[in-house]
C-alpha cells in the first residue's frame, strides 16, 4: 500500500510515485492508521460486469465495491454504465 508525502505515493518497499494527474485523492484518518482512495475520471481500470442499466438497456457496467454502512451490514455495490455512464447502486 502506497502513502502520500511530500506529493508523491511512498510504498515502505522504497517504491515511489507522482500523485499529480490524479483526479481525486481522499486521505482519512484514525489513532493509528491513514487510508487513502483514489478516485479515477476514467473508470476503464474497475472490473466489468454484465448488469442491466436502469436508465438506457446496456448489459455491461463498471463496479466497485464499498463497505458505506455499519461493519455487521452488507457491502454496497456502486455500478457505472459503459454506454450512458449512469451510476446507480446495489445494497
Amino acid at each position: 500500500m502506497m502513502f502520500p508525502k511530500e506529493g508523491k505515493f511512498v510504498c515502505s518497499c522504497g517504491e515511489t510515485e507522482d500523485i499529480g494527474g490524479r483526479s481525486e485523492v481522499i486521505v482519512t484518518e484514525s489513532r493509528d492508521k491513514e487510508t487513502v482512495i483514489l478516485s479515477s475520471d476514467s473508470p476503464a481500470t474497475l472490473p466489468k460486469v454484465r448488469v442491466l442499466c436502469p436508465k438506457c438497456g446496456h448489459t455491461e457496467a463498471y463496479y466497485v465495491i464499498r463497505q458505506t454502512r455499519a461493519a455487521d451490514e452488507p457491502e454496497t455495490t456502486i455500478y457505472r454504465c459503459c454506454k450512458c455512464s449512469y451510476s446507480w447502486r446495489e445494497y
